[in-house]
């Protein structure tokens, strides 16, 4: 064992660990059902008693629930967890959990990144970060991003169905901004499919001459996308293997995001 982790395994609650892991393995239960004290045991690599006593404790504070009588007893998840995780939801703030890793992600690219959420179809600025360089591409708070040429609205509109990126250009439309522009929508919809498959939107100086970005979408515990995160800088004549080596950045980094909103990423 390590230095780190000797230190680390000191605040380690053992009862707290156990207690976690059958909670967790009593919400992969599908609706109606629930679990013997047996399945509790086997599924945590605990001894009957000590699956007992975790879930008699648990079901004290109504985090577990049960049915049943003697060896027909069943244990489910109980409805104080699902006040707890409303007010999880309450106290969380998409700016707090995504403000460090933009900070971390602009670290590591020497980029500007910023955070935004979608609105009518378009991605509204929140949030950003910037390189701390002389030269500053020209970006604002609360700026509405085309959906259509930029890496954050092309990130948002990869999460939705062809019908729904149809209705959003129908009221927005494809104005043309620089001659990398995508202008026609059977062209934006094979332009998304891409994106879906990678993780990430690139534009490569569709918005402006000679400014890239590279954005992500955000997913919160229901799986919906709640936002999206971008890096942006000069092109400076980067290789190809360069954008790629990006997009994977910001699109781990917007998985982490992910993960601190509840999504199993």
């Amino acid at each position: 064992m390590t230095n780190t982790a000797a230190e680390e395994s000191r605040y380690w609650v053992r009862s707290v660990a156990r207690a976690a892991e059958v909670l967790e393995v009593l919400s992969r239960v599908g609706q109606g059902g629930g679990m013997s004290v047996t399945e509790v045991a086997a599924a945590c690599g605990l001894s009957k008693s000590a699956a007992f006593a975790t879930l008699y404790t648990l079901r004290g504070y109504s985090l577990v629930a049960d049915d049943g009588e003697g060896m027909n007893r069943r244990y489910r998840l109980g409805m104080a967890l699902a006040r707890l995780g409303a007010r999880a939801q309450e106290q969380l703030s998409l700016r707090d959990v995504a403000r460090p890793a933009l900070v971390k992600l602009t670290e590591r690219t020497g980029m500007n990144s910023r955070l935004a959420v979608p609105e009518a179809g378009q991605a509204v600025v929140v949030d950003q970060v910037s390189n701390g360089e002389r030269i500053q591409v020209d970006l604002r708070m609360g700026t509405r991003e085309p959906p259509h040429c930029t890496g954050l609205g092309k990130a948002l509109l990869a999460e939705m169905s062809d019908e729904e990126v149809a209705r959003v250009v129908g009221h927005v439309g494809l104005p043309r901004r620089t001659g990398n522009t995508i202008t026609e929508l059977p062209l934006l919809l094979a332009h998304l499919k891409t994106v879906r498959e990678l993780g990430y939107a690139v534009d490569d100086e569709e918005d402006a001459d000679g400014i890239f970005c590279i954005g992500s979408a955000l997913r919160d515990h229901t799986g919906a996308c709640v936002g999206a995160i971008s890096i942006t800088s000069l092109k400076r004549d980067l290789p190809a293997w360069r954008y790629q080596e990006l997009g994977r950045e910001v699109r781990e980094t917007a998985a982490t995001i992910s993960r601190g909103l509840g999504h199993p990423t």
